[in-house]
């Protein structure tokens, strides 16, 4: 479900920073926003938080495989199973903050960690990753430019529905009601384009995250079949696999998904764009939690860089700014942002099946 870009010329802690562009004029909105937001000391690393985040969240995924181990060849395996996507999932937005170098100081250290967390954790390839969620930060659904609405399963635009025809155009006219199964298959696209990346572009790193994760997919598939009988191995394989994609597309789903589409021309200032295109989800820690401080997705696409535990710090002050800007700062619910979602999707099949007759 992951279209496939290029991966970076430069490794990924010699890249630019997704972040707000360094050009902003000193009394631009977006600048007066900035200077709060620093004196206020929201972008200052959280070491402490990060060194036990990263700690729990790495002894609960070898917890899992220990109870795997010890379970053994019992249908019991299951539950461990759906344990471990959730693990997964969790290990993914480490690897999502490392990616903005919420982490560290660092490129190289928040690079390192993210290669050790996606490529050998997880078997994603965390330099693919990053190309591609920079250039969704730069420019969030935007029509041409914005990778994550480019997917050639789902159509997100008006043109895009209307021009399709044969299969396409019907999966798209049914797209609202096939999206949440079609993330069962998620974690198995981005797989795929991890190792389509890695294998189709040359870069000076390439040889090491190939190796992490090869050695990611050796291991997982040695200890599944080692443990298991091949018919539950194969189940277990499908569970796991299938509630780590769709944990992992459901978290992501919120945040753009039903929001306004830039044209491919539009030229909105940074704060504007940013605004205007992410929504929140309101809820306490446990949906901090559960989504991996995605939930505050304007302050994060307003300042990539801010370590996770800030974000919900700075919501006050940036929902009051941009209500002083006569900004619309959209939030709502976890069910009503999916509502929302697939209303938009509905609506943009609608218009395939009306091309159709």
């Amino acid at each position: 479900m992951q279209s496939l870009d290029a991966a970076p010329s430069l490794p990924p802690w010699q890249a630019q920073p997704n972040s707000a562009p360094g050009s902003a004029r000193a009394g631009s909105e977006y600048a007066q926003l900035s200077r709060q937001v620093r004196h206020a000391g929201l972008l200052d690393r959280r070491p402490w938080y990060y060194a036990g985040k990263i700690g729990v969240t790495v002894g609960l995924l070898a917890a899992g495989w220990a109870a795997f181990v010890v379970i053994g060849a019992s249908w019991w395996q299951l539950p461990v199973a759906a344990f471990l996507a959730v693990m997964f999932t969790q290990v993914g937005f480490l690897g999502h903050d490392a990616g903005h170098r919420q982490i560290f100081r660092s490129r190289k250290a928040n690079y390192v960690l993210g290669v050790l967390l996606g490529n050998l954790g997880i078997g994603l390839s965390y330099g693919w990753w990053v190309s591609k969620h920079n250039r969704h930060h730069a420019h969030p659904n935007q029509e041409g430019a914005d990778p994550d609405i480019v997917i050639g399963v789902l159509a997100f635009t008006e043109p895009k529905a209307g021009e399709t025809t044969g299969l396409a155009r019907l999966t798209f006219r049914f797209q609202a009601y096939l999206f949440f199964p079609m993330l069962l298959l998620e974690a198995v696209s981005l797989h795929v384009a991890s190792i389509r990346s890695l294998t189709s572009r040359a870069s000076r790193y390439r040889a090491w995250e190939t190796g992490l994760l090869a050695v990611h997919f050796a291991v997982y598939l040695a200890a599944v079949f080692l443990v298991l009988s091949p018919v539950k191995a194969v189940v277990f394989v499908l569970v796991q696999q299938g509630v780590f994609g769709l944990y992992l597309g459901s978290s992501f789903a919120p945040n753009h998904k039903g929001m306004p589409i830039l044209d491919a021309a539009d030229r909105s200032g940074f704060l504007r764009r940013q605004v205007l295109t992410s929504r929140n989800v309101r809820g306490g820690r446990l949906t901090d939690l559960a989504l991996g401080g995605l939930n505050y997705q304007i302050e994060h696409h307003l300042f990539p860089s801010m370590p996770r535990p800030n974000l919900r710090h700075s919501q006050a002050l940036i929902r009051t700014f941009c209500q002083q800007q006569e900004l619309p700062y959209a939030e709502t619910s976890l069910v009503d942002s999916y509502a929302q979602a697939l209303r938009h999707l509905n609506s943009v099949g609608q218009l395939a099946y009306r091309a159709a007759r």
